[in-house]
C-alpha cells in the first residue's frame, strides 16, 4: 500500500468548507517515487470553457442539429417544487419517450438540465458544477415562475430571482406549477430552436464566462472549488 502523508499549504488560512479528500498531499509509491497530488488540479480541467463553432458545411450541421433535438437526455437532478411534474413525463399517458425524451443518471450523459422550481443559494452551487460537467452541446430549461423572477419567493433571502444570471436559459416555462402538457410544449420549443440552430446557450456561456461566474461567485459564498468544473 501506499504511503499518504497530508501536506498543509503554509501562510494560508484553512477552507472549513475545504474537503479533508481534496488537500495537496505526497505519496510515495510503492518503488520509492514521491507524488504529489493536488486534487482539485488533477481531477478538474482548468481552462475555461471553449466556443464550439458550428460545422462549416451547413446540411451537416442541420443533420446533427436534428439528431440533437429528437435525443434529448435530461439530468435526474431535481432542484425545487417542480420536480413532482417530471414524473408523469415518463408515464403511459403522457409518454416523453416518444418525443425523444429520456432521463441520464449523470451529467457526462446529460445534454439537458431543468431548473424545476425555485432554486435555492446553497442548491445553485451543485448547479453550476453539475452544468459545467455537462457535454457540449447543453441546454437549460427554466420551470416555472421561480425561474424567471422568483416567483412567491421574489423577496426571498435564499433563493435566486433571476436564473439567467447564472446560466444562460434556453427555453422558459412559465407557471406555478406547468401541467405535463406545458413540459410537453416547452420541449417541442427546445427542439425547434435546437433545429433552427438556436440552442447556442452553452456556447452563450463561454463567451460571458466571467461574468456569470461573477455573478456566480456573489451567491456563493463558500466557493471552494475550481472556477471551471470540467
Amino acid at each position: 500500500m501506499s504511503e499518504i502523508n497530508n501536506k498543509n499549504t503554509s501562510g494560508i488560512e484553512k477552507d472549513k468548507f475545504f474537503a479533508p479528500e481534496n488537500e495537496k498531499r505526497t505519496v510515495t509509491a510503492p518503488d520509492g517515487q514521491i507524488i504529489e497530488i493536488d486534487p482539485l488540479n488533477d481531477y478538474f480541467c482548468g481552462d475555461a470553457p471553449r466556443v464550439h463553432k458550428p460545422h462549416k458545411n451547413k446540411l451537416f450541421e442541420s443533420f446533427l442539429n436534428w439528431a440533437r433535438a429528437e435525443s434529448i437526455w435530461v439530468l435526474g437532478f431535481g432542484t425545487g417544487c417542480g420536480s413532482i411534474e417530471l414524473y408523469p413525463l415518463l408515464t403511459p399517458r403522457f409518454d416523453a419517450y416518444r418525443f425523444g425524451i429520456q432521463m441520464a443518471p449523470t451529467p457526462r450523459q446529460s445534454s439537458l438540465m431543468i431548473i424545476s422550481g425555485y432554486l435555492s443559494v446553497k442548491t445553485l452551487k451543485r448547479v453550476v458544477r453539475s452544468y459545467e460537467q455537462m457535454q457540449n452541446p447543453k441546454f437549460v430549461m427554466g420551470l416555472g415562475s421561480c425561474t424567471i423572477n422568483g416567483g412567491m419567493y421574489w423577496d426571498s433571502y435564499n433563493t435566486i430571482n433571476r436564473l439567467d444570471y447564472y446560466l444562460p436559459v434556453d427555453t422558459y416555462i412559465a407557471g406555478c406549477m406547468p401541467r405535463p402538457e406545458a413540459l410537453l410544449a416547452g420541449f417541442n420549443h427546445l427542439k425547434k430552436a435546437i433545429k433552427e440552430g438556436k440552442g447556442e446557450g452553452a456556447n452563450k456561456y463561454a463567451e460571458n464566462f466571467e461574468w456569470y461566474k461573477a455573478n456566480q461567485k456573489k451567491i456563493i459564498k463558500d466557493w471552494n472549488m475550481p472556477d471551471y468544473n470540467w
